[in-house]
């Protein structure tokens, strides 16, 4: 029997494609270098400085002032106007919404002491640059001490006077409403202060001062300066009162070089003060209140 022609032989079965070829899966990207920082120079220093105090307290100095313009024109003389430091943030009906306002407050408030810490190691010093560490914990203890004695005295006496004058507004450390967590509070409030106060406006700030040249006459008269004008709320007499007590503590600094003791002399004052308006007030002729 013959074979079939061509025309008559049915169609071959097609071949499979080849599959596509999958490609090469691409190297990982190299992660793109960090930025070097800029060389830091006199104008990136100053608008350093003009931040860290816009957000911490030069906005306090600001607002005191504020404050101060405010009780000096009322009808009322000073003495007879009151200032309280530590107050309630809720209704003493919701004791655990006013702790909660009280600690976001407490942490938050340290947000420019961080920022601070930050910075300094930016420029390759750290918080050890300024004495804020615990590298020597028994003579900070004794220094602190020994400095929150004398001037708590002495800041007492100007108080008093200044008060009898009429020259300062009666100050109420504490308005707390009385809960069980009260006393806790007050002493991290005097804590906070201390750390805040000492570490931007005194460890921070103559250490910037001085690297922007000025001479350490000049920068300790800027930071004394500063704590009087963010204390003028309290009204004149304790304006000059924390003027001396700058001075005293930037000459502190300027001795020794740590700002440790200050932040313990600084929250012993205040846990004194919180502490004492407490139990004290009201409970003694002497003490306004």
């Amino acid at each position: 029997m013959a074979e079939p022609t061509s025309e008559q032989r049915p169609d071959a079965p097609a071949e499979p494609p080849a599959p596509a070829a999958i490609p090469a899966p691409a190297a990982p990207a190299a992660p793109a270098a960090l930025p070097l920082p800029a060389p830091m120079s006199a104008r990136l220093l100053r608008g350093e400085v003009l931040c860290v105090l816009a957000l911490s307290l030069g906005a306090a100095a600001v607002s005191a002032l504020i404050s101060f313009v405010g009780s000096v024109t009322a009808p009322q003389s000073l003495a007879q106007q009151t200032a309280s430091l530590v107050g309630s943030q809720a209704g003493a009906e919701r004791p655990w919404l006013d702790l909660s306002r009280q600690v976001y407050s407490l942490l938050f408030a340290m947000a420019p002491v961080a920022l601070v810490v930050h910075l300094l190691h930016r420029t390759r010093a750290s918080a050890a640059t300024i004495g804020f560490d615990v590298r020597r914990p028994g003579r900070d203890l004794l220094g602190g001490a020994a400095l929150a004695a004398a001037i708590g005295c002495g800041g007492l006496v100007v108080y008093l006077v200044s008060w009898r004058l009429g020259l300062t507004v009666t100050v109420a450390p504490s308005a707390l409403n009385d809960h069980w967590w009260q006393l806790p509070v007050l002493v991290l409030q005097a804590v906070k202060n201390g750390v805040l106060e000492e570490v931007i406006a005194v460890g921070y700030l103559l250490l910037r001062l001085e690297q922007l040249g000025w001479s350490p006459t000049k920068a300790i008269l800027a930071s004394s300066v500063l704590r009087a004008f963010y204390h003028l709320y309290q009204g004149v007499g304790m304006f000059f009162g924390n003027l001396v007590m700058g001075l005293v503590f930037c000459w502190f600094y300027r001795r020794y070089g740590r700002v440790m003791p200050l932040v313990v002399a600084h929250s012993l004052i205040d846990i004194v003060a919180f502490a004492g308006s407490v139990y004290l007030i009201g409970r003694v002729d002497w003490l306004p209140g």
